[in-house]
């Protein structure tokens, strides 16, 4: 096994890891944030249909923060992700993966699949799918990463 894989394997097991990359994959391209939540959802995942309307809201409360949102979709038939958010719109930035390459990336295990990354790619935290019961837990790893990443800048600034 790779050191990447190990380092992924690692986080699909305890969600955290540390160093992995010097910067975020450049299928992501562009990213703005200092903190980035990446999504895979696909129009056929249920759970998805109830984390679009959480992550718009993080969208508007932490975008100003320097948090950006990537959902990337994983249908093959790009019409399915249009019907999808026709009726469940997104107000955060989107990626199309039909090939799925990103998502072999991520080693993506269930729909959807996030993870928390900081400026430099490393992946700080990951979800397998979305329950409503855990919304403060994963905004409350938002918030960490993004009070590291402005004290982080301020240090720099320095």
């Amino acid at each position: 096994m790779t050191l990447k894989g190990f380092l992924l394997a690692a986080v699909a097991l305890f969600g955290v890891v540390g160093a992995v990359r010097a910067a975020p994959p450049a299928a992501l391209a562009p990213v703005e944030g200092r903190v980035v939540w990446v999504d895979f959802w696909a129009s056929w995942c249920v759970p998805c249909r109830r984390s679009f309307p959480w992550l718009n809201t993080i969208h508007r409360k932490y975008g100003p923060a320097g948090l950006q949102i990537i959902a990337v979709n994983l249908d093959k038939d790009r019409s399915l992700a249009d019907k999808f958010l026709a009726e469940v719109p997104a107000e955060f930035a989107l990626r199309f993966d039909p090939a799925g390459a990103l998502a072999k990336e991520f080693e993506v295990q269930a729909m959807p699949s996030s993870f928390l990354l900081d400026a430099d790619g490393n992946v700080l935290e990951s979800h397998f799918g979305f329950r409503t019961a855990d919304m403060a837990e994963y905004e409350k790893g938002i918030e960490a990463a993004l009070a590291k990443s402005q004290s982080q800048a301020k240090e720099a600034a320095r």
